[in-house]
């Protein structure tokens, strides 16, 4: 088996992994909401209204306080809603399901014994290149 059918063998156990599983019937649930849906298409068009507003040559300061309070709001409320939620914590877990693979792909390919690399807790690599921010 070459490194390229083994990275497809990865893929297909990390699909069978419970959490992509919890990531799509999350998915799924908040696509088939309709009133979440509605609600994520509101935020969508509030935020480009915004930048719209934002980069007008006449700023209309009022108007952007206004958009920008009704951006906050709608998005608490997609936010808040429990299938998002649910949604937020397993994509959460599957990202740093990924995450961890990459980087023990990552140790791995800079010469570390692969059966005995370990993740640094903070889950930081070292690399700056690929971090989200200091904690």
């Amino acid at each position: 088996m070459d490194i390229m059918e083994m990275t497809r063998e990865l893929g297909k156990a990390i699909q069978q992994d419970d959490r992509y599983i919890a990531y799509m019937l999350a998915k799924q649930a908040n696509d088939e909401d309709k009133e979440l849906q509605e609600d994520i298409a509101h935020f969508e068009d509030l935020r480009i209204n915004l930048g719209t507003a934002m980069s007008a040559e006449d700023h209309d300061s009022d108007r952007i306080k206004e958009l920008d309070t009704e951006l906050k709001a709608v998005y608490q409320k997609v936010m808040k809603n429990p299938k998002m939620v649910v949604f937020s914590g397993a994509q959460q877990a599957l990202e740093s399901l990924v995450s961890n693979i990459q980087q023990i792909i990552s140790m791995c390919a800079n010469g570390e014994d692969p059966d005995t690399c370990q993740i640094p807790e903070s889950g930081c690599t070292g690399s700056c290149a690929s971090c989200g921010g200091c904690h």
